[in-house]
């Protein structure tokens, strides 16, 4: 049931609220403050019969009598309908509803949307927020855009009626980051472009005590008014409130259907919460922006929105009346953050806020575990991240609490002048792990730890056309996927897999007993045909059934798949069963059409094949450059390379994973990961991929637009229109045909052909376009790029996913500059990537002058459970951000390639 206040809401403040009648019309009353407003219960629609100071609970499931105003609770209760009242109006609200959750009220507002539509969302959401967008996308049809809300020039790309965008997702300040979102600028622009979206924001940071933000633009504001409504945690609860009656309606049709309306003993205590909302929101917020100076003093980087340096501070002031009770700190190091989370007394450990006690959380740990680490990392997400809570304790023993636990976690020492931070420097961890390097090339290849790389791949020319029979040109990317295998001593085989989101803080792991594995349905020998290793169907049954039953991620299942199916038949046929774990992660962009499953597929064969002594490496090698060698450089490097049959072995088996992973792969994609360079690929044609003789390597910007894509139904819509119009679609796959032909000619040819490919690729993606299969998202980067004289296209299966521009070496670095700045500021992500470039690659000797200047964190016993430096070495790989990764893997030793 909602509940309709009789002012006007586009003309109503908070100090604009109705009050009781005057006394007298000579002494008129001023409008109530916000706090009298909080402690006055009062609906005169709604009369108790006996007149009672406090609201009854109305504990009934039923009410007697036909065609009365209640009949049954989960419909609409007295109770709920006062609570309901009262939150409309301290939020400048004409409706207010009450639900069982803050989740569940974002659940009733997503309820809104319908398969086909589009959602914009914050990049720093709450964790069960994103979890559920994250569903909506898989299940529902939902095309989530993850935008960094705090600038508002990032949303307009996307705000086009071609986006079918509906709704607009806002949160400020944000969770756990503190950044300020301009509400009021954001609807306002959402108003002009898109009418018909709904701008919708989660106030619960602040409540509507230190913001209101249906006053500036919104259509919907949902609290969780578990936190500061409620104020004691001792109930759960949701509010929505809104002004629109055609949304009101609507809200209170999804409420009475799914019934996850609040129940009369919860609506009861929320309303008792509502009275003291600002006497402790005032004790909290004081007492919050004391905390935030003092760890501001000592050097911490803290986020909270008080301070004189937040950013956007003067955007949070105008649309706020104060700085809210949550604030965040990091102190560069994760053990650091958990010692200090440890050793409070008086900070409680636990998820959530807005509690009259202080709580204090690691984010990534708790309750924004379920959000990927690499997204974290992404998002600018800190792992060491500490999130504050603050109550209503006195605040000089809140701040000796929070000093104590500094102390003693070793974040800040006593000095003559005071407490300072401490700084991290190079610990024991690294020295060691130089020590034992030494002694690598004496351990047998099943307990040496084992570095590898390859390439992700990119369509050049021919897409879709290659579907019916028309050639496609492919190359490898500088951007690669890594893998290391770390031998381990505890008869345990574990995966660590950080590009899946496994709902764990650090992307997928597993392990498995090595003594539980399957090994009776093994097959004795894997037969090949034609040069490739067959796949055993009844294996990856068994597997999958008896090992692989408890993970319901189906990426992280079938990559769990591939890595268990070769290790156990590798593992059967040699007598072995090496201890070991599996790290895999990425530079390039996944699923973005990039070939990071065939990537992943090399990556995981090589290292499985290395460890079983299946293929070999050169012993010694002369020095090699840190980075990959080009292509065009490639018979001048110094780096070694792999041997031709490593290269078809680790191919073969590469294909197999890939046949796992996908079920028909054309196999074009593991080629380029193990080969490198430029290949042709010819559908359905004995030996149809063949190397580009000649090719060279060229600069190309490669722009993940983020704009999901079905690769599926692009491919379908294609034969649509051949069925339709088998003619005309003819006509424009010869053209393409074409097109292939001459690029493959000027890519292996000598001397410079950058004018003459531009002019091909231009000519490509106009083809494409006639196929149907680009994306306003894909032309928007066409035309930022053209405006600089580029010649862009899009790549793989267009409707989404990625462009590749061409950039010419004598195109100057200060434009480049420039234009990748350009496509940042719609929110694209660039990445300036070599095309052409080596194949697999193997780190053949490790060196100790390359060890990173900053300190590891100490291992746990699950990384370093094999006593050799493995688990440093992996400690590493997970902890470098994705731009420092590649050059500091590199730079571990001499690397071979294809």
């Amino acid at each position: 049931m909602t509940n309709k206040l009789t002012f006007d809401s586009s003309t109503t403040s908070v100090g604009d609220l109705p009050t009781p009648e005057p006394d007298s019309p000579y002494r008129p009353r001023r409008q109530y403050r916000f706090s009298t407003l909080c402690a006055t219960v009062e609906n005169p629609g709604l009369k108790d019969q006996y007149g009672s100071s406090s609201v009854p609970i109305y504990q009934t499931a039923t009410f007697k009598g036909v065609g009365g105003e209640y009949d049954y609770t989960r419909s609409g209760n007295p109770t709920r309908s006062h609570l309901e009242h009262h939150v409309a109006k301290i939020s400048s609200a004409v409706h207010g509803f009450a639900v069982s959750s803050g989740m569940a009220a974002l659940d009733t507002i997503l309820r809104l949307l319908k398969p086909g539509d589009a959602i914009i969302a914050g990049d720093d959401l709450y964790g069960g927020t994103n979890r559920l967008l994250a569903y909506l996308r898989t299940h529902a049809g939902i095309t989530v855009y993850h935008v960094d809300t705090t600038k508002p020039d990032t949303l307009i790309p996307l705000l086009k009626t071609e986006n079918n965008i509906t709704m607009v997702l806002l949160e400020s300040p944000t969770n756990p980051l503190l950044k300020i979102v301009d509400i009021a600028t954001i609807a306002k622009e959402v108003k002009e472009r898109v009418p018909a979206a709904l701008v919708v924001v989660d106030n619960t940071m602040m409540s509507p005590f230190l913001q209101r933000p249906l006053e500036h633009g919104a259509d919907i504001v949902y609290d969780s008014a578990t936190k500061y409504l409620s104020g004691h945690h001792d109930l759960m609860a949701g509010v929505i409130t809104c002004n629109r009656d055609d949304v009101a309606k609507q809200i209170a049709f999804l409420i009475n259907a799914t019934g996850n309306g609040l129940t009369p003993f919860d609506s009861f205590l929320l309303l008792r919460g509502t009275k003291t909302l600002a006497l402790r929101l005032n004790q909290q917020s004081s007492t919050s922006i004391l905390v935030a100076r003092y760890l501001h003093s000592l050097g911490f980087p803290t986020f909270y929105p008080g301070l004189p340096d937040h950013p956007n501070k003067e955007i949070h002031e105008r649309i706020s009346n104060g700085y809210g009770a949550v604030l965040s700190f990091s102190t560069g190091s994760k053990d650091v953050s958990e010692r200090v989370v440890a050793a409070t007394r008086l900070w409680s450990v636990s998820v959530s806020f807005g509690c009259v006690n202080s709580l204090i959380s690691m984010p990534c740990a708790m309750s924004h575990a379920s959000i990927p680490a690499a997204t974290r990392a992404a998002r600018g997400l800190p792992e060491d991240l500490i999130r504050l809570c603050v109550g209503i304790e006195d605040s000089a023993d809140l701040l000796d609490d929070l000093e104590r636990a500094l102390i003693d976690a070793g974040a800040v020492r006593r000095t003559a002048a005071g407490l300072v931070r401490v700084q991290t420097s190079i610990g024991e961890a690294v020295q060691k792990l130089a020590e034992k390097e030494a002694a690598q090339d004496e351990i047998p290849p099943h307990e040496k730890q084992w570095v590898v790389s390859a390439p992700g791949k990119v369509i050049l020319f021919g897409e879709h056309a290659v579907v019916y029979g028309i050639p496609a040109l492919a190359a490898s990317l500088s951007l690669r996927c890594y893998a290391i295998s770390s031998p381990r001593t505890d008869n345990t085989l574990g995966v660590h897999f950080l590009d899946i989101d496994g709902g764990q803080p650090d992307g997928f792991k597993h392990e498995w007993n090595l003594s539980e594995l399957p090994w009776d349905a093994v097959p004795s020998q894997s037969s090949q045909v034609e040069g490739e290793v067959a796949l055993n169907h009844q294996l990856l049954d068994v597997i999958s059934s008896q090992v692989l039953a408890d993970i319901s991620d189906t990426h992280a299942r079938q990559a769990s798949l591939a890595f268990l199916y070769l290790y156990m038949v590798l593992g059967a046929h040699s007598g072995q069963r090496p201890a070991l774990t599996l790290a895999a992660r990425a530079t390039l962009p996944v699923g973005a059409g990039l070939g990071s499953s065939a990537s992943f597929s090399v990556c995981t064969s090589t290292s499985l094949l290395l460890v079983f002594g299946r293929i070999r490496v050169p012993s010694q090698s002369p020095p090699a450059s840190p980075d990959p060698p080009l292509a065009s450089s490639s018979s001048s490097s110094p780096s070694p390379k792999l041997s031709d049959t490593l290269a078809q072995c680790a191919n073969r088996y590469a294909f197999l994973l890939e046949k796992i992973l996908h079920g028909t792969p054309s196999g074009v994609d593991n080629s380029v990961a193990v080969f490198g360079g430029g290949l042709q690929y010819t559908k359905g044609r004995s030996g149809g991929l063949e190397a580009i003789d000649g090719f060279k390597a060229l600069r190309f910007l490669l722009t993940d637009t983020r704009v999901p894509r079905n690769t599926r139904s692009l491919v379908a819509g294609v034969a649509e229109r051949l069925a339709k119009d088998p003619n005309g679609v003819d006509q424009v796959l010869e053209q393409i045909r074409d097109v292939v032909v001459r690029a493959r000619h000027t890519l292996g040819e000598e001397g410079d052909g950058t004018t003459v490919l531009a002019g091909l690729i231009a000519e490509n993606h106009a083809h494409l376009i006639d196929l149907g299969v680009s994306h306003p998202s894909l032309e928007d980067v066409r035309d930022v790029t053209g405006r600089y004289g580029l010649a862009t296209k899009l790549t793989g299966a267009g409707g989404g996913g990625c462009a590749v521009t061409l950039v010419p070496d004598d195109f100057s670095e200060s434009s480049l500059s420039s234009v990748i700045a350009a496509l940042q500021e719609k929110g694209y992500i660039p990445y300036l990537t070599e095309v052409g470039g080596p194949g697999l690659g193997i780190l053949i000797a490790q060196s100790t002058s390359a060890l990173p200047i900053t300190p590891p964190e100490p291992a746990t016993p699950d990384t370093e459970s094999d006593g050799w430096l493995g688990g440093q070495t992996v400690a590493l790989f997970v902890q470098k951000s994705k731009p420092e990764l590649g050059s500091w893997i590199g730079g571990l030793g001499d690397w071979a390639y294809v």
